[in-house]
């Protein structure tokens, strides 16, 4: 059994942290001893009482300045030797810059999640290029991710893998009960729901999902959207151009995503850019069909015309593939029932905890 140490940047509400929060669930459960390590100062985001609920042990580093700390390297080595580090696991650029060197430092085996494009400027892609050469393994989510991780000469060629995100499935389907609760809570009645799930920011591209609803949106159709971030203000703003504004709910952040999922009939997602976001299994194992922009990783998660419609970044294509699904409800139904069966096929958490201890397994040798 291993003392394995999750990095992030921070505890903030997002795909990366809720990745760390499956692989530390499912490795404590497997008798390993798992903590987590934020880069972020006071005060703690949303995730760390997640993590405090699952037994996972949250500890603090904070990077001090906006540029470079030279502090950190030696204070996460500190924080390692501590917690007996045998297995470090970073999660996105910042960790990988200043954690994959304390690592090395403390005498543990160093792994890195890339979970997206990580575009940054070229001073961030030169350290992450020089801290990814002190990796065992550079894990990406999707193979999309591992081409651009190729293409971008992340890390070294033979130390590139791949391992899809996997979610914990017990926790996301088909709900009656949940369903007619989170209706009449967000006021949906029997409305034909359209939902999406995230964090609100240019890449995730929200407001272009409301522009596409726009010409469907009615009291009997509506669109759901649930997340908080940057770009509120410009979703908002895209909400109150609408004739009726009221046909769209924007609920803010919320810790009960698996509770609320099952309201929806369709599951939307206008990224201009993805790894592998989880939401999508997620909202898969919950029986909905799937509309989405064909970037990074999605067009490996969906099926097109199968588990749902794969459009290109364009309000009419949106439009259209939406506007199809509500004219063809069985259809929808039926892609649903195909989504939730390739989740449960493709993307439980414990094909991906396995994944992840055999690459420990092979570090450490």
């Amino acid at each position: 059994m291993w003392s394995i140490v999750h990095v992030l940047s921070s505890f903030g509400v997002g795909g990366q942290e809720r990745v760390a929060l499956d692989l530390a669930i499912g490795q404590r459960a497997r008798g390993h001893k798992v903590s987590v390590l934020s880069l972020a100062p006071p005060p703690d985001g949303a995730m760390a009482d997640e993590f405090r609920e699952h037994g996972i042990a949250v500890e603090r580093v904070p990077k001090k300045a906006d540029g470079l700390d030279a502090t950190l390297v030696p204070r996460l080595v500190r924080a390692l030797r501590r917690l007996d580090a045998e297995v470090v696991h970073t999660h996105n650029p910042l960790p990988l810059i200043y954690a994959a060197p304390a690592a090395r430092l403390a005498g543990a085996a160093a792994i890195h999640t890339k979970h997206g494009v990580n575009p940054g400027g070229r001073g961030q892609r030169m350290l992450r290029r020089a801290a990814a050469q002190l990796t065992h393994a550079f894990v990406a989510v999707s193979d999309t991710t591992e081409k651009q991780a190729r293409e971008q000469r992340d890390a070294p060629e033979n130390r590139i893998h791949t391992i899809a995100n996997g979610i914990r499935l017990e926790r996301y389907h088909p709900d009656p009960d949940a369903r007619a609760e989170a209706r009449l809570e967000l006021g949906l009645g029997d409305a034909w729901v359209v939902g999406s799930v995230g964090r609100l920011d240019a890449f995730k591209n929200q407001a272009l999902l409301v522009r596409a609803m726009a010409p469907l949106l009615s009291s009997h159709v509506r669109l759901v959207i649930i997340g908080d971030g940057p770009s509120r203000g410009d979703v908002e703003a895209e909400i109150a151009k609408l004739p009726e504004p009221r046909w769209v709910v924007i609920t803010g952040r919320r810790m009960d995503v698996p509770r609320l999922m099952p309201a929806f009939d369709v599951f939307a997602l206008s990224s201009k850019t993805e790894g592998l976001p989880l939401v999508v299994p997620e909202a898969m194992a919950v029986g909905l069909p799937i509309v989405a922009t064909a970037v990074g990783g999605l067009p490996s998660v969906i099926e097109d015309s199968k588990t749902g419609l794969l459009v290109p970044v364009d309000e009419l294509a949106l439009s259209g593939a939406l506007a199809k699904l509500a004219a063809h409800r069985q259809l929808a139904t039926t892609m649903g029932r195909a989504a939730r069966e390739a989740a449960l096929h493709r993307y439980s958490a414990d094909r991906m905890v396995d994944a992840y201890l055999d690459l420990y397994a092979q570090a450490r040798s």
